[in-house]
């Protein structure tokens, strides 16, 4: 199974920008209204920066020139309201485009979770949680200032331009022209800045998600990384982890910062093309010193809406690489889904049968893991599965709750075909207990009734007292209301077993999987617990994958993988009279 590291660079499709942007762009158009209420004020506010150079023009050729001070004192009141408008506006618009923003990364972030909690073990397996992490958090709040400057900043900025072009152009043709004359060098130069700085941003993008996945891993692991003293050796691996990140940045930069540099020195050019074009070409005689401070003002309001494009510009560049990323993960499709037509299994009585079925992974469909398996679990029977470590056994168990799909053959439940029915009526009638016991923050009670929601506090303590884990519950600060954490410290690996015993039992599933589930308890806690397996495994179909041969001699029926498929099935007495892999292995334990 193709795995991707820590260290090694994810591979993103790749999607024209256009596209890309035109998706994330959709989400905005769900906010119709709050949109046509900031382009409203985008109107009013564009109106009075418009309007303001003519004022200046006309407070100088007309006020100024003829002494009319009444006149000039209604201009400045005229000039002052509209200039508190002006600020409310602006105010108002960025409130409500700010909660826009924010509803829409809302938006985005739960679609990018609810999808991902589709995907099948194969997606999770073959890539490490920080790099899922980094887009899911990172990435999604990268979008912000993209989606928020494209209402408040470009359009504004953008029609501000062209406004101003028009004026410019109306007022005196050949003046405009002048200002222009260095628009296409900046085009041309901004296509090819963007070009490699794209490029870059992406590499950067990558490094960081490397950075966020080698963080998460050492971090779930410092338990390891301390028991071997291993502190230096992972901080020189975070060093050129963090360095790779701090190289990429500064690479993505020194283009980047090109965009501003580039704007600043287009304008300086164009302005001296205009005053030189006003002064030579055209003639002072033929401009009014009005029109000349309009025209120089209008110059102002054409470069800055201009320099601020192209810093929008610049943002497109420097984050649609992130929302690359995390439509990449949006379009991967989940391999394990309801197909059409499926059904909702009815209540089952517990029959899973296996009809010549083959498994390979899908990135490796020419190593088989599982080849032509059959057999039949009757309702209520239970199963043991023993073999090396890598012969299939917790394969045949991922398969019966359709965590993968067969590569070739059935698996039935109670005669339906898994592939046939809807995954939830099929894995809420499943209880699966493995070696690697997650608990989720929050309260004891919080964790046992994770396993049915609704249960009464009666039913809660039954399936405690049945795993024998209450009394120690009771034992507890605060009992069945003390908080717990992901890796609680108050708790032993047998205890924080022994609570995922209490809320699979709590669930109280027709078919029961455990997965190497007694494994990290002492000799003394699982005699503690095997009652409350009995009363577990009674009446349900149960799967027992165990490794301490001791714990499945009372299955109804062992089954010996190995070869990809069932080398020997029978009870223990049987296998053990057979004398063949099954005794083997068993002798091979027990011979000290």
């Amino acid at each position: 199974m193709s795995v991707n590291s820590v260290r090694q660079d994810e591979t993103i499709r790749d999607v024209p920008k256009l596209q890309t942007l035109a998706r994330l762009y959709r989400y905005l158009l769900t906010y119709k209204k709050t949109l046509a209420a900031v382009g409203a004020l985008l109107a009013v506010t564009l109106a009075i920066t418009l309007a303001t150079p003519l004022m200046i023009e006309r407070a100088v050729d007309t006020y100024v020139a003829n002494s009319d001070v009444p006149g000039l004192i209604r201009l400045a009141v005229l000039a002052l309201t509209l200039f508190v408008i002006f600020m409310l506006a602006t105010r108002a618009r960025m409130i409500l485009m700010a909660g826009v923003t924010n509803k829409v990364l809302l938006t985005i972030r739960g679609q990018l979770y609810a999808h991902i909690q589709t995907l099948s073990f194969h997606f999770f397996d073959t890539r490490p949680t920080g790099k899922i992490l980094a887009r899911v958090v990172g990435d999604v709040n990268s979008l912000k200032e993209v989606l928020s400057d494209s209402v408040t900043k470009l359009i504004p900025d953008l029609l501000t331009v062209i406004g101003v072009a028009c004026i410019m152009l109306l007022k005196n043709w050949q003046l405009a022209l002048a200002a222009f004359l260095m628009l296409p060098l900046l085009c041309a130069c901004m296509f090819a800045i963007q070009f490699a700085a794209h490029k870059r941003w992406q590499i950067h993008r990558k490094k960081n998600s490397n950075l966020n996945a080698y963080i998460h891993e050492n971090f779930s692991g410092i338990r390891i990384i301390q028991s071997f003293a291993a502190e230096q050796e992972r901080e020189a691996d975070f060093d050129v982890c963090s360095g790779e990140h701090r190289d990429s940045f500064v690479n993505a930069v020194r283009i980047a910062d090109l965009f501003s540099a580039l704007v600043e020195i287009t304008w300086g050019v164009g302005t001296f093309l205009l005053y030189f074009i006003g002064i030579r070409v055209v003639g002072t005689d033929r401009i009014g010193v009005g029109t000349f401070l309009a025209f120089s003002t209008y110059l102002g309001m054409f470069w800055s809406p201009i320099r601020n494009l192209a810093n929008f510009y610049n943002k497109i560049v420097t984050n649609i690489s992130a929302a690359e990323r995390i439509f990449d993960i949006m379009d991967t499709p989940a391999d394990i889904v309801d197909e059409t037509g499926s059904i909702e299994l009815p209540q089952i009585q517990g029959e899973v049968r296996f009809e010549n079925v083959s498994f390979a992974y899908a990135d490796e469909p020419e190593k088989m893991v599982l080849e032509n398996v059959s057999f039949t679990a009757r309702p209520g029977e239970t199963i043991a599965l023993v073999g090396p470590t890598g012969a299939g056994k917790t394969t045949i168990v991922n398969l019966i709750s359709r965590f993968y799909d067969v590569t070739s053959g059935r698996v039935c439940i109670d005669g339906h075909d898994t592939r046939r029915v809807t995954l939830n009526s099929l894995r809420s009638q499943m209880g699966v207990m493995t070696q690697d016991t997650f608990l989720f923050t929050g309260t004891v009670r919080e964790n046992i009734c994770y396993g049915k929601s609704g249960a009464t506090e009666e039913e809660m303590i039954a399936a405690a007292k049945a795993v024998n884990i209450h009394d120690f519950i009771m034992g507890l600060e605060h009992g069945y209301d003390t908080e717990i954490s992901e890796r609680s410290s108050q708790l032993s690996i047998g205890q924080r077993q022994l609570l995922a015993f209490a809320r699979t039992m709590l669930s109280d599933p027709r078919i029961l999987i455990l997965d190497e589930a007694t494994s990290s308890i002492d000799t003394h806690t699982e005699r503690l617990v095997q009652a409350g397996i009995a009363a577990m495994l009674k009446n349900r179909t149960s799967f027992i994958i165990a490794h301490r041969l001791s714990t499945i001699r009372g299955a109804d029926r062992i089954f010996y993988i190995d070869g990809k498929n069932i080398l020997e099935a029978g009870s223990h007495a049987e296998l053990m009279a057979k004398k063949g892999a099954y005794y083997r292995l068993y002798e091979s334990q027990f011979e000290n």
